[in-house]
This record gives C-alpha cells, structure tokens and sequence, in this order.
C-alpha cells in the first residue's frame, strides 16, 4: 500500500523548526483538504495533538502526520517539499490526482472532486 502522503527531507526539517519554535514538539502534522479557492479544494497544514479514529497516521523523518480519511482519498501518494529561493521559501505540495489548479497552485480539484469554488 503507498504512503496517503510523502514529506521530503528537506520539508520535515522545516516542520521540525517550525514546531520549535511554536513550542509545538511531539505534535502531530495534520495535513487536509478543504472547500475553497479559485479551482474548488485547497490544502491545509496545521499542528494537534488529538488523534480521531477517522484519521490515517504516518511517520516519516520523525514527523507524525495525520490525515482524516476523507481528505486521504484525494490526497494519495501527495508529496510535500520544501523549496528555498532568494524571495524566500515555501511548501510545495504535487498532488498527482490534481486534474487542474489555479494560478497560485494552493488550490485545485481532482476527476471525481469538483469541491466548491469561489471567487479569486
């Protein structure tokens, strides 16, 4: 069975830092879809420390995710990196079941998820 999600080296060192420093260590990364955005559905990215039985858990490079069991669907065999520039740096999120996606890339749809789409 694949990983619901994967997170790169280089984004879990990120998430390590930013628990760090929101004092959020031994919490759990929840990764979600939402309604929203220009195409429909748009991602989200927080710290809990409560785990649902509705939720899949992962680990990977010490990072403990979770993922309710909807949002997993849409989001199977997503990966989440980290990219440094010199305008800054970012989480980039490639979500192979994305059939299209807006401008900014936070949101898009799938084939069989159209979401709800507002207005950019």
């Amino acid at each position: 069975m694949s990983e619901v999600v994967y997170i790169t080296e280089a984004a879990s060192y990120q998430v390590k830092d930013m628990m760090k420093q929101n004092e959020e260590e031994g919490a759990y990364l929840r990764v979600a879809v939402k309604g929203g955005g220009c195409s429909g559905l748009s991602y989200g990215m927080g710290f809990e420390h409560e785990v649902s039985k509705e939720d899949v858990q992962l680990e990977q490079h010490g990072i403990k995710i979770i993922v309710d069991k909807s949002s997993a669907a849409i989001l199977n065999g997503t990966k989440i990196d980290y990219k440094q520039s010199m305008m800054g740096g970012g989480f980039t999120i490639d979500n192979p079941n994305a059939i299209a996606s807006c401008g900014c890339g936070s949101s898009f749809k799938t084939a069989t998820n159209a979401g709800t789409p507002e207005d950019c």
